[in-house]
């Protein structure tokens, strides 16, 4: 069974069953055909073979990137000119996928990177609450409710055979913290190192992102080579 076949397995079964805040919904696109068929051809051109991978970790997916292509910091624009999949998706680029796609670049392209790592979230599915993206942190009743499910989640891709040394934090606050706690807890890696969040990046440092980039190279360039 391919690392891809894994990925796919996991998807397919998210499934978020408990009572959240009023007012919270559940982002899954894993649930629509059309864009399982996206995932299906981007794991399978990526991850087909048993190479261990690093995990890296976002916080959830939002509404424009992996809330509607099913993979995490891609939106429909860079799936099609990074990841050589066409789909019929509207072509509307997402600020975070801006980042992680300069990055990938720089890395040497997505076929190398994606040789080396695997990006998921803490918590792998979205919400979305007055029309809006919400993280699972911004709520405190919504952090509790999705506890056990990121916990169960994050088990279950390590069952992949994903690299357990070290795990990257896309989020040094928040999302940092949580996981800090998590792993403290459950013992799943024995490093994890905080990155600076993409969006955080695009809208507070966007006259940075060359030195951004560098520094996520530079945090991850033991991985390119070893």
């Amino acid at each position: 069974m391919m690392l891809a076949d894994k990925v796919l397995d996991f998807l397919k079964s998210l499934n978020l069953n408990t009572k959240l805040p009023a007012g919270v919904e559940v982002m899954n696109p894993y649930q629509d055909s059309s864009v399982f068929a996206l995932c299906r051809e981007f794991y399978t051109r990526f991850y087909c073979d048993n190479q261990p991978r690093t995990l890296i970790l976002g916080i959830n997916p939002g509404r424009f990137g992996g809330g509607i292509t099913g993979i995490p910091f891609t939106d429909p624009i860079k799936l099609e000119r990074y990841c050589g999949i066409k789909n019929e998706l509207p072509k509307k680029a997402e600020l975070s996928a801006d980042f992680i796609y300069s990055m990938i670049e720089a890395f040497g392209s997505a076929k190398a990177f994606y040789g080396k790592f695997y990006i998921s979230a803490v918590c792998p599915l979205g919400f979305v609450k007055d029309g809006k993206n919400l993280n699972y942190y911004d709520l405190k009743a919504l952090e509790n409710a999705v506890y056990e499910f990121c916990v169960q989640s994050t088990r279950n891709q390590l069952k992949f055979g994903l690299n357990t040394d070290v795990c990257y934090c896309l989020g040094e606050g928040m999302n940092f913290k949580f996981l800090a706690k998590l792993n403290a807890e459950h013992k799943f890696f024995n490093r994890i190192i905080p990155l600076p969040h993409p969006r955080f990046i695009m809208q507070y440092k966007r006259k940075r992102v060359k030195e951004y980039v560098g520094r996520y190279l530079k945090e991850l360039q033991t991985k390119k080579s070893g």
